[in-house]
């Protein structure tokens, strides 16, 4: 393929945020192959290891764990990468997206090979490895760790919820039968069945309320260390945009640095300096904002309202950061938020007046919170679909969510109207 075909250098935004990022068109076999080497050096001879959601949440607690351990990298390498990137004007693909489909894998960014970077190997450092994973590549992550960590490691993870208990069984009860313990945080709504299972298996499991908690909370309560203030701050500020709470402007910002920066440079950063990381990391999230914010007004522009039951769905579509469209959009009058986005998944955002977002992922290859899911309608055969994908923006996989809606407002009118007979046949019998 012409490399000009997929640079966005002199592209109208018009036409580029419809398209995904240039790592869409690397073959997933190469990035396999690159993201099994960097597990692998990550992994081995490792004291613990920690599967974190690549977000600013998991990462958070990837970066906890590492202070209880006392095995955080020296930040002072990563701020003069950022300073590096800075003067240069980086254009990593994605880089003004802030945050990414919510069914991928948030990895490190930058080319390893690049001698000039001093953060090239950080993820070979720690005496604690990180392994970045996404809700469906745990199992792959889980795996990874199997082959590549000695025995009786403390195992990690973070913030992953796994929908169903039989795709991670295999590696995660061999783990469980090698590892010195395994402990695993997260703030997820999980099945029952599902979390049984983990326990089960002598995991320390701990869940903490959706409602309520980010899984930087559990992880500060949970981990046997004596934390200062900042790292309290930090567990606060991270809630304050998971739970979508937004009082505080730190959390925005750490938000978009966590995406754009990776993981290994978000953890050390974060571990060094907290809710507050230093000026040239400021300077770099002000930097990528600019483009940022000119993809939400294109995503904002693009949207379209259906009725569905007693709700009104914006539904959308574009390379974009989909919690900020989705505050737009609510903004306007939307009680749930649709982003479909170019590389074919979608996010799913709700409100106080719908709180169904994770039940209508569920029935598209999805799954989260009742006001945040993401999904991947499996309606994506070859190119040619792709193809189509890109030209009607997302039509049809608009179709199969707005489908998804209905049948949900169909389900929750069901269960009301059976309260409301239930209610009345309670008064009836009051009555004699």
């Amino acid at each position: 393929m012409d490399d000009d075909l997929i640079d966005e250098a002199g592209i109208p935004r018009s036409r580029y945020t419809r398209l995904p990022g240039k790592g869409f068109f690397y073959p997933d076999s190469l990035d396999e192959e690159r993201a099994e080497r960097r597990a692998k050096e990550a992994i081995e001879g490792s004291e613990a290891v920690v599967i974190a959601d690549g977000d600013a949440d998991g990462l958070a607690c990837a970066a906890m764990v590492r202070e209880a351990y006392d095995a955080a990298l020296d930040v002072a390498d990563f701020e003069a990468a950022i300073a590096a990137r800075l003067a240069e004007g980086a254009d990593d693909e994605g880089a003004a997206d802030g945050e990414d489909d919510d069914d991928a894998a948030t990895g490190d960014e930058g080319d390893e090979s690049d001698e000039d970077d001093p953060t090239a190997d950080a993820h070979t450092r720690s005496p604690v490895g990180l392994v970045s994973a996404g809700p469906y590549s745990l199992d792959t992550s889980l795996e990874r760790v199997l082959a590549y960590a000695d025995d009786d490691i403390d195992l990690f993870v973070c913030d992953l919820c796994p929908d169903e208990y039989e795709w991670i069984a295999e590696p995660l009860e061999a783990l469980a039968e090698e590892a010195a313990s395994i402990r695993w945080f997260d703030h997820h709504q999980w099945d029952d069945e599902t979390a049984a299972a983990v326990r089960e298996l002598g995991v320390d499991l701990v869940i903490g309320d959706s409602d309520e908690e980010c899984t930087a909370d559990v992880a500060l309560r949970s981990l046997d260390h004596d934390f200062d203030d900042r790292w309290t701050e930090l567990a606060a500020v991270t809630r304050d945009h998971d739970l979508w709470i937004k009082e505080d402007p730190r959390s925005d910002d750490l938000a978009d640095y966590s995406y754009w920066a990776g993981g290994e440079e978000y953890a050390t950063v974060v571990g060094a300096y907290g809710a507050d990381p230093p000026e040239t990391v400021e300077a770099f999230v002000a930097d990528r904002r600019v483009e940022k914010e000119a993809r939400i007004d294109a995503a904002v522009a693009r949207a379209v309202t259906h009725d569905v039951g007693a709700w009104s769905v914006a539904v959308t579509y574009g390379r974009c950061s989909q919690n900020e469209v989705a505050e737009a959009l609510r903004e306007a009058g939307a009680d749930a938020a649709v982003i479909v986005k170019p590389a074919g998944s979608a996010s799913i955002r709700g409100s106080e007046g719908f709180k169904h977002a994770h039940e209508v992922a569920g029935k598209v290859n999805g799954g989260g919170h009742p006001q945040a899911a993401g999904c991947k309608p499996e309606i994506y055969d070859d190119m040619l679909d792709y193809a189509q994908h890109w030209t009607t923006e997302g039509q049809a996989c608009k179709r199969v969510i707005l489908a998804a809606f209905e049948a949900v407002a169909e389900e929750v009118a069901a269960a009301d109207e059976s309260d409301e007979v239930g209610e009345g046949d309670e008064e009836t019998d009051d009555g004699e």
